[in-house]
């Protein structure tokens, strides 16, 4: 024991330490998680090492930028501004606007100064602001960060006949009981920012959805409203479902054709069910004489003259013939 100590004081007097690549040798093996564990195992006994993890997580503007959407219309880049504030130095925030309009366009962006800002923002991603529940998430997600679309159809509903006095606070204070509330609003109109008399609220999970949609009581701002899954609200024209144990048929495939006199084609002017036939080159005239003549069974006779022959009255009125050869004419009957 005694040895194994003077050989690594040895060492140090040396300044035989291991290298950097070396480290980065034994490094390159590890799985994400188990440099993860090292990194805040270390961060958190030394100062020096949790801030350098601080300076390089932040260096890249994406881990810090957050979209938010939900905006209402009177929302400013101010009012949002301050509503993020609270989670750390913001470097720049703004609501996005149409460039034809000038009005919003519901959405807008928050980039933090550090990335220890954006995590706690992340941590409560729903804020009332200007009486819209507003949601936040990593801009580089996009909407496919906001929430899970697998399961949307069952969190979201649609709230109708709702009275012009409920607010988007009454609205979410009424269904908060069901469960917990990922976002909604009522609808507002752009123009007038009045209410459009139906709101959405999407909740956390689809139970709280089911639970929110078989309560007996749906009274809200002194109305009887209406509950029901948003997707439900959409696509009344459809094609209505098949009843059970009907299984539907695929269409056949058809062949494209020729154009039937007197039937009208809607969106394509190829009609279907006939077939086109092969085109075939026409026959060049100097190859192609014509059609063999087939040689005829009898034999083939000369022309044949007869004699003119005249004609006279017998006793009951009929003419009688008369030696041939009396005119030029052939068939000429002289009468007497």
């Amino acid at each position: 024991m005694e040895d194994l100590k003077k050989r690594k004081l040895e060492e140090h007097d040396n300044g035989d330490f291991t290298s950097k690549e070396d480290l980065r040798f034994l490094l390159e093996p590890l799985s994400k998680p188990q440099l993860v564990d090292l990194l805040s195992k270390l961060g958190s006994q030394y100062p020096s090492i949790e801030e350098e993890i601080k300076i390089i997580a932040s260096a890249d503007p994406v881990h810090r930028k957050l979209f938010v959407r939900g905006l209402a219309w009177n929302t400013t880049s101010e009012t949002l501004r301050a509503a993020f504030q609270e989670h750390g130095e913001i470097e720049e925030g703004a609501v996005i606007y149409d460039k034809t309009t000038s009005k919003s366009r519901g959405y807008g962006f928050i980039t933090y100064r550090n990335m220890e800002s954006t995590q706690l923002a992340l941590r409560a991603p729903n804020k009332l602001i200007d009486g819209r529940l507003a949601v936040c998430n990593l801009a580089c997600e996009g909407l496919n960060g906001a929430s899970s679309a697998s399961d949307l159809a069952l969190r979201k509903l649609y709230i109708g006949s709702l009275s012009p006095e409920v607010t988007s606070e009454m609205l979410l204070s009424y269904f908060a009981r069901h469960g917990e509330i990922e976002e909604g609003s009522v609808a507002y109109d752009k123009d007038t920012n009045e209410s459009r008399g139906f709101g959405f609220v999407t909740y956390k999970t689809p139970e709280s959805a089911k639970k929110a949609i078989d309560d007996p009581e749906k009274t809200l701002g002194g109305r009887n409203i209406i509950v029901k899954y948003a997707d439900s609200n959409k696509g009344k024209t459809g094609q209505q479902p098949f009843p059970a144990g009907v299984v539907p048929m695929a269409p056949l495939p058809m062949v494209p054709g020729y154009v039937q006199p007197g039937k009208a084609h809607v969106g394509d002017t190829t009609p279907v069910g006939y077939a086109y036939p092969q085109a075939v080159a026409p026959y060049p005239a100097s190859s192609y004489p014509g059609p063999p003549i087939a040689p005829s069974p009898y034999p083939t006779q000369g022309h044949v003259l007869y004699r003119p022959v005249t004609s006279q009255k017998d006793r009951l009125g009929f003419p009688a013939a008369q030696p041939i050869g009396m005119n030029n004419y052939p068939y000429y009957y002289h009468k007497q």
